[in-house]
């Protein structure tokens, strides 16, 4: 396959340092939604089509290296350098409640009912906030055996994936009990985790990568392209079912730390070391990819960086959660 050079994208400015975490909401009423982290401390929220800002999150002291958007785009929340985890209001921009820690706080996710705040950090603590009743205790999961790099939740906020930042392997974490369910051993460190929107587990593959990879993500609609940015500066986009590379996007001036589809699958965004968003469209699908769509069980996709290997890498789950041969 002919590797094509992708068009103009829109460029996005306004974060005076990297960026370092992307979230796209799914699709309201009211259209979709980015946020962005940024080393910069102010988390900003963007139309998500358009990449036109809409307003800044002011109030963290520190880097903020995670953000996220509840289902409904009502509320942000971040994780910073500060030692805190902050909710917003996504419509005012105002505070609603910030959540102190005791350590850098490197990973947040609302749950798909948006009552629960899942944080992670150098702590080694997965915490969940009741949204309901903010100024309660956190309920405290098992301690995480490294410092928290990534968070999801899953089996419609039954489960929780985590990922570390100093050891390999992917937890998923059975709320009910707070333990440690299964653990599915990767030999590098995962760098960014990505469900699919269906909610549930699937094939993975493992691909040679051109560079160390940061991040990476799966069109949302027909699985059949996925992302990934790193070190190398590009965005590159590739064929799931071959790993051919179909795409190369060249216009960052550092490494690539973040990826992510939009949820409609027509358009990517990426965030790099020299602090823009880059909002990038995807070609339209041919009749062969639309009558090709994923694996029925969904998928689950993991983000790994090794020297060595230069892989993306991943595993198989059915939807109960157990291994699969």
């Amino acid at each position: 396959m002919d590797r094509k050079k992708a068009g103009v994208p829109l460029v996005c400015h306004g974060h005076s340092r990297p960026v370092v975490d992307l979230f796209y909401s799914p699709v309201t009423p009211d259209g979709c939604f980015l946020i962005s982290a940024s080393k910069d401390s102010n988390p900003m929220i963007r139309n998500g089509d358009t990449g036109d800002w809409i307003g800044t999150f002011e109030g963290h002291k520190g880097a903020v290296w995670s953000c996220c958007l509840d289902t409904n785009a009502l509320r942000a929340a971040s994780g910073s350098a500060d030692f805190s985890a902050k909710v917003w209001d996504a419509l005012t921009g105002e505070e609603f409640h910030s959540f102190e820690h005791k350590h850098i706080v490197r990973a947040c996710a609302f749950s798909e009912d948006t009552h629960l705040l899942l944080t992670g950090g150098l702590e080694k603590i997965l915490r969940i906030y009741d949204m309901n009743r903010p100024d309660a205790a956190p309920r405290e999961i098992d301690k995480s055996p490294g410092s928290v790099r990534t968070v999801a939740w899953l089996h419609s906020d039954q489960s929780i994936l985590s990922c570390c930042t100093d050891m390999g392997g992917v937890r998923l974490w059975d709320v009910r009990s707070g333990k440690i369910a299964q653990t599915l051993e990767i030999k590098a460190t995962v760098t960014s985790a990505e469900v699919s929107q269906d909610g549930r587990f699937g094939l993975v593959k493992s691909y040679n990568m051109p560079c160390n990879v940061e991040s990476a993500s799966l069109e949302p609609k027909y699985g059949n392209k996925f992302i990934a940015g790193g070190e190398d500066m590009w965005v590159h986009v590739f064929d799931f079912f071959t790993g051919e590379e179909i795409t190369c996007n060249k216009g960052h001036h550092g490494p690539v730390h973040c990826v992510r589809f939009a949820p409609g699958g027509d358009s990517y965004a990426s965030g790099s070391e020299d602090g823009t968003i880059r909002i990038w469209q995807l070609g339209p699908a041919t009749s062969d990819e639309q009558e090709s769509p994923p694996n029925a069980n969904g998928k689950l996709k993991v983000n790994t960086v090794s020297d060595a290997a230069r892989k993306i890498e991943g595993f198989h789950l059915p939807k109960d959660g157990q291994p699969e041969g």
